[in-house]
C-alpha cells in the first residue's frame, strides 16, 4: 500500500527537476560553447578562467574532460534535457511505471558517480575548480538525493514498509543533506587546494 495518496502528484519534486534540469542544461551549454571556442582557437582566453585555481580551460582540455571520447558537456545536454522532461511530465499528469522510475534513478546514480569522479579529479589531479562544472555538481547532488529518497519512500525501489516510512521522513531533509554534501566537497577542496585563501585572501 502506498504511503501517500495515489492521486497526489509529487509537484514539488517535479518543479525541482525542471529548475535543476534547466540550471544543469545551462551549465552544460556554456561548457559546450567554451569547448567549441577552444577547438577553433586553442589559445583563446575563456570568460570562465578567473585565476589559476578557478577556470574551465584546464578541465576542458584534459582527458578527464572527454571521458568517453567526446566532450563531457554533451552528456549534460542530453541528460539534463531528460530530467526536465520527467519534471514536465509529472506536472502534466503523467504517472510513470515503477520500472521507469528505477531506470531514471539508475541514470541519476550514474550522474552522481560521474560527478564524484570529476570532483576528485579536479581537486586531486587537475588542481582547478571549474565554475560551470561546479554548477553541475551543485544540481546533480540534490537531484540524486531527491529522486532516490522519493523512489525509496514510494516503493518504486522495493524496500520493506518500515524502510519506506524511514525514507519518507528522511525525504523532508533533502535540503539539509544537500548542504552537508556541499560542505564535504568544500572541506576536501580546502584541504587539497586551500581555496578560501587563494580565492578570497
Amino acid at each position: 500500500m502506498s504511503l501517500t495518496s495515489p492521486n497526489k502528484r509529487p509537484t514539488a519534486l517535479a518543479i525541482f527537476l525542471i529548475v535543476a534540469g534547466a540550471i544543469g542544461f545551462w551549465a552544460a551549454f556554456q561548457l559546450t560553447l567554451d569547448k567549441l571556442t577552444v577547438l577553433a582557437h586553442p589559445n583563446a582566453q575563456l570568460g570562465c578562467n578567473f585565476s589559476l585555481l578557478v577556470g574551465c580551460s584546464k578541465n576542458l582540455n584534459s582527458p578527464q574532460g572527454s571521458i568517453f571520447g567526446f566532450p563531457n558537456p554533451l552528456i549534460g545536454l542530453a541528460c539534463w534535457t531528460a530530467v526536465i522532461a520527467v519534471g514536465v511530465g509529472i506536472l502534466a499528469g503523467a504517472r510513470f511505471a515503477k520500472w521507469y522510475w528505477m531506470l531514471f534513478n539508475l541514470g541519476v546514480i550514474g550522474a552522481l558517480v560521474l560527478v564524484i569522479y570529476l570532483i576528485t579529479q579536479s581537486i586531486t589531479v587537475l588542481n582547478v575548480l571549474c565554475p560551470y562544472c561546479m554548477v553541475t555538481w551543485a544540481v546533480t547532488i540534490p537531484t540524486f538525493w531527491a529522486v532516490t529518497l522519493y523512489n525509496l519512500k514510494e516503493g518504486n525501489i522495493p524496500v520493506p514498509a518500515s524502510a519506506r516510512r524511514f525514507f519518507g521522513k528522511v525525504y523532508g531533509w533533502v535540503p539539509l543533506i544537500t548542504i552537508v554534501s556541499y560542505v564535504i566537497v568544500a572541506v576536501l577542496a580546502q584541504i587539497r587546494l586551500d581555496w578560501i585563501h587563494n580565492v578570497f585572501v
